[in-house]
């Protein structure tokens, strides 16, 4: 589901994180004001870099942990200023993407020269402080909603000793913390600086099988599902909420085979409330403004948004196990 080139670059992210925990991460964006990342409004903090390659990921501008430059067609504006800037020559107008990523060093004068700003930086490497103080003006938001701060991406668990720093702070601020994971990490670490600091898990299940998980996701599950296991049992002692997720690919993982092993896993698991996530297409354009296709975009099922029959058969199978 995705090339040679994506397979080698995502499984050097694990290690590469490993390599540079000390180092700052990329961030790709805070978001203010979200509805949809927990409970009240929220800021989220989306981390570049994630362990996994999911054929459909819906942020595939977090997938690599390096930075990249996106163009986006609709906002150009045809003034060829970025033609004359780059030195390289690697700005190609007939080019598909636009960019020859071959040739780009990524020095990012174009996107400093764009005025409508087609070219775009994706991630900028912040401290621990400049992130505190990028959501500080938004506490007032969070105390009279209950919302919070959540750390999505990517992975944010790639960066654990950052992301561990960065709760501290924010729970000394009084900031309900939330962490949006896809479940691929050191449990001992995590049980040790994240843990404690965090108040809500929001823990990513997408395929049962471990030979269909590596095949649509890069890797194979058992870390994925251990961890559950354990965050589960640690539920208790820590006081952590700790809410599954399915996100409903059509053909992928909403087969009535798949949510029914993720359902009796869940079961086994202590799970009474899950999220099912709806499926929608809006995440196709993303992969070819950083200079992707993505083989799935020729599929029809993905295509168009989920149907509510096919909502309703989803949930259907986890009112079976009594899983709301």
């Amino acid at each position: 589901m995705c090339t040679a080139m994506e397979e080698s670059r995502d499984a050097d992210n694990t290690e590469a994180a490993a390599r540079n925990r000390t180092e700052l991460p990329l961030i790709l964006e805070i978001k203010g004001n979200s509805l949809d990342d927990g409970p009240g409004i929220r800021t989220v903090i989306f981390f570049k870099g994630c362990p996994l390659s999911c054929s459909w990921c819906h942020n595939p501008e977090c997938k690599s942990i390096a930075q990249e430059i996106s163009f986006d067609p609709e906002l150009c504006i045809d003034c060829e200023s970025c033609l004359e800037t780059c030195k390289r020559g690697a700005l190609e107008p007939n080019n598909p993407y636009y960019i020859n990523r071959d040739i780009c060093n990524l020095c990012f004068d174009c996107v400093e020269t764009c005025p409508s700003g087609a070219l775009a930086r994706v991630g900028r490497y912040m401290k621990v402080d400049e992130v505190v103080a990028a959501i500080e003006k938004d506490q007032p938001f969070f105390r009279t909603s209950g919302g919070g701060v959540t750390l999505s991406g990517g992975e944010p668990l790639l960066f654990i000793d950052y992301v561990s720093g960065l709760l501290k702070k924010l729970k000394k601020m009084g900031v309900h913390t939330l962490i949006e994971t896809c479940g691929y990490f050191n449990f001992k670490e995590f049980n040790i600086k994240i843990l404690p600091w965090v108040k809500t898990i929001y823990f990513d299940l997408k395929l049962f099988d471990a030979t269909e998980h590596k095949e649509h996701c890069g890797v194979d599950n058992a870390l994925i599902l251990e961890n559950f296991e354990k965050l589960s049992r640690a539920r208790a002692r820590s006081g952590i909420e700790l809410l599954a997720r399915i996100p409903l690919i059509p053909g992928i993982t909403a087969t009535n085979e798949n949510l029914s092993k993720l359902a009796a896993f869940l079961e086994e698991n202590g799970a009474k409330e899950i999220a099912l996530l709806e499926y929608n297409p809006l995440w196709l354009e993303k992969s070819r403004k950083i200079g992707r296709e993505n083989v799935l975009a020729f599929r029809g099922s993905v295509t168009t948004w989920m149907k509510a029959a096919e909502m309703q058969r989803c949930r259907s199978i986890f009112q079976g196990f009594e899983i709301k």
